[in-house]
């Protein structure tokens, strides 16, 4: 009897290749620098991924890569980098900005005479998932709780009953990075028809 060849050939078909994409940018790590977030992408990289971090971004490589530019693209090249790097930090800096500025809202609306609902609007501005919040308020509150659309395109979680007070207290203990003088607690009173 012949005993099978073992063929130790390349395989017939393509394998297939495991990339790794970015974390932050979605991108591979090797086009972070094109995206705006580079610095917070090297961080991703440097915690999920050191030994790839080290191969792309250690003194030798980027001495590597910059040996085989001429003198001015060199020069333009450091320019380039310090300019995306200002643009970042201005843009995280905006970002900061933006969130210790922006107010939470948390409104009580009449619905009829002793029935109420509390909409809350401003937590998106805060980084916060809406539906996880207004999931998290169902549980906590025992109560029915949604995102609706408001008519000015923006979302607000609307929970049935009127809990404004628990629900103020509740933001301020859960959330520490939402500054407490930026929660503001409004009563709406629906408007009676004229008839």
């Amino acid at each position: 009897m012949a005993e099978p060849a073992t063929e130790t050939s390349v395989p017939a078909e393509p394998q297939a290749r495991n990339v790794v994409y970015c974390g932050v940018c979605s991108l591979p790590p090797e086009y972070c620098e094109f995206g705006g977030t580079v610095k917070k992408c090297k961080e991703w990289l440097e915690t999920k991924h050191p030994d790839m971090h080290d191969r792309l971004y250690s003194e030798a490589a980027v001495e590597s890569a910059m040996s085989t530019l001429s003198v001015d693209a060199q020069k333009r090249a450091v320019k380039d980098a310090e300019k995306k790097a200002a643009k970042a930090e201005a843009a995280e800096a905006r970002e900061h900005e933006k969130k210790m500025t922006a107010k939470v809202l948390i409104k009580r609306v009449e619905r009829s005479k002793r029935k109420y609902v509390t909409a809350i609007s401003g937590l998106e501005a805060h980084g916060l998932e809406l539906k996880k919040v207004a999931k998290d308020f169902g549980k906590k509150f025992a109560t029915g709780s949604s995102v609706t659309k408001t008519p000015s395109g923006g979302e607000e979680i609307v929970v049935q009953g009127d809990l404004s007070d628990e629900i103020y207290d509740w933001i301020t203990e859960t959330y520490e990075d939402i500054p407490e003088d930026n929660v503001d607690c409004i009563e709406d009173k629906k408007k009676k028809s004229a008839g």
